[in-house]
Formats: C-alpha cells, sequence, structure tokens
C-alpha cells in the first residue's frame, strides 16, 4: 500500500492541476484538470477497493471526478456520503495533497428522527476514510451543514452531489440544503451532480422524487434558480436500457433489487438506473 501511495505522490508532482494548493478564497478551477485522469486510474487502481471495484463499471468514478474538475489539490465536499464508496475512492486521490470534506445533511430538519444518528456519522467520517487509505486523518474532515465552521465557508473548490437530488426533493429539504452548499464554494466554485434520470416527459407523479427519478431540465432550473450556471452535462453514466417507468421505483433495477427474485434475471441485464451527470458554476 505504502508503495501504491508514493507513486501516487510522485505523479501529482508531475501533473499541470489548475487547482491552488491551499484553501484560501481564491476563485475556484474553470477549467479540466489536465493530466488527472491518470491519477485518478491509479487511486482506482488501488488494492485496497478490491471490494468497491465491481461497481466502477455503472458508476464510472475516473471519468465522472475528471468531468467534475477535481484536480488532486482540491477541497472537496462530497454530499451525504452514506456508505462512503466514493468518499474511499476521492480519499486514495486526494488524500496526499487534497482535501476531503464529508458534508452531512443537517439534522435539525423535521426530515430526520435521528439526529444524533447524523451527527455520529460527520464525526467519524475522518476517521472512517483514514483507516481504508491508511492516509492520516487530518487530511478528511466531517461536518453536518448546520454546524460547518464559519472559517470554512468560500473554501470549497467542489462539491459533489452523488444521486441525491431526489431524496431532498421529497424531503422538502433541496432549496435549504443547497443554500448552505452554495455557503462553503470559493466563487465560481463547482458543483458536480449524479442524478437517476426520468423520461423529460415523465409526469410530475413520477418525478418528485418518490421513485428516484427526476427530469434533467428540471434538475437544471432547479438549480439556476438557486445561484447555479450550468457548465456541462455529460452521458458518462447513460443507460438506454432503463426505461425509467418501474412501479416501484429505481429500486427496482441493481443494486437494490427491491423485487428480489422476481424478474431477477430481467433486472440484472438492465443494470443501473439511466443517470444525468451535470456540472454547475456558482454564479456571483
Amino acid at each position: 500500500m505504502r508503495r501504491a501511495l508514493l507513486t501516487l505522490s510522485s505523479l501529482i508532482g508531475l501533473v499541470a492541476v489548475p487547482v491552488a494548493a491551499d484553501t484560501g478564497r481564491k476563485s475556484a478551477p474553470t477549467e479540466a484538470c489536465k493530466g488527472c485522469e491518470a491519477l485518478l486510474e491509479l487511486a482506482a487502481a488501488s488494492p485496497l477497493r478490491k471490494d468497491d471495484r465491481s461497481r466502477d463499471a455503472a458508476r464510472h468514478p475516473v471519468e465522472t471526478i475528471t468531468f467534475f474538475r477535481v484536480g488532486p489539490q482540491a477541497k472537496v465536499g462530497e454530499y451525504a456520503p452514506g456508505g462512503e464508496w466514493y468518499s474511499r475512492f476521492l480519499g486514495l486521490y486526494l488524500g496526499q495533497q487534497g482535501h476531503l470534506v464529508g458534508l452531512f445533511f443537517d439534522p435539525t430538519s423535521s426530515a430526520f428522527k435521528d439526529k444524533d444518528a447524523i451527527r455520529k456519522a460527520a464525526a467519524s467520517y475522518p476517521a472512517d476514510v483514514a483507516k481504508f487509505t491508511g492516509i492520516d486523518a487530518s487530511r478528511f474532515a466531517g461536518y453536518t451543514l448546520d454546524a460547518v465552521p464559519e472559517g470554512e465557508k468560500g473554501t470549497f473548490d467542489v462539491i459533489i452531489i452523488p444521486r441525491m437530488m431526489h431524496n431532498l426533493l421529497r424531503w422538502n429539504i433541496a432549496d435549504s440544503e443547497v443554500k448552505a452548499m452554495r455557503s462553503l464554494l470559493k466563487p465560481g466554485g463547482l458543483v458536480g451532480i449524479e442524478q437517476h434520470r426520468a423520461k423529460a416527459d415523465a409526469p410530475y407523479s413520477y418525478t418528485d422524487g418518490s421513485k428516484g427519478y427526476l427530469r434533467q431540465a428540471d434538475v437544471i432550473r432547479f438549480m439556476e434558480v438557486n445561484g447555479f450556471d450550468l457548465v456541462a452535462k455529460s452521458e458518462i453514466s447513460a443507460n438506454p436500457k432503463d426505461t425509467a417507468n418501474w412501479p416501484d421505483g429505481v429500486w427496482t433495477l441493481p443494486p437494490t433489487l427491491a423485487l428480489k427474485d422476481k424478474d431477477k434475471a430481467k433486472y440484472q441485464a438492465i443494470g443501473e438506473s439511466d443517470r444525468m451527470t451535470l456540472l454547475f458554476r456558482k454564479r456571483d
């Protein structure tokens, strides 16, 4: 493991990175990180990810994080880390010169009953990522959105929101959570969103978040209303086999397979959901 980390560290020095090493209030990067894909590939290939790698074919972490313009020296917030799959990958990538922060729900919201569990998850986050990566916990941090230190505001280069916008909308906390995240970003800071995608003409009853799917145009409009400009769209995680009209929602498909053995082979053949991948920039 130490040899792999040293190799990653040495490669970082060879890459032209448009992200400043400090976390001051300078503007965030505006161009793609040239050469970062090689570093991301190295992180993805780490033997520490042997149990996580099976999801790479559906989640495309290297291509997605490249698209989100995350340089190896960036300060990055991962919103709602949950099972920490992305955290483990980003921890290997950012742990040498960057800074990874887990951003957890604001537990004061009426949407949550077990508020202590959210605070405990945030408190244990640095140790969790450090244990997996073998990198010192000081390279990582975890905060609930109601308790982010004032000095952290305006210091993040990028915040990623993987497959969580539907929950924010159905729990009626999207506006407040996105507003809190916006305050953390540097001028010109970026937000990368990956989200289960409904058909463009899907009815509101299917795209209110309760089925896991959202219309891409609705997500773009929501972010624009909340102070962001769309930078780019990608089909990295598109899946044309997904008809996105399952009565039981996105959880019908892998990895959840909510119907268990019923038509299991059919849903496995379809694979994981069709997903939009969007990049936004904080608007002045």
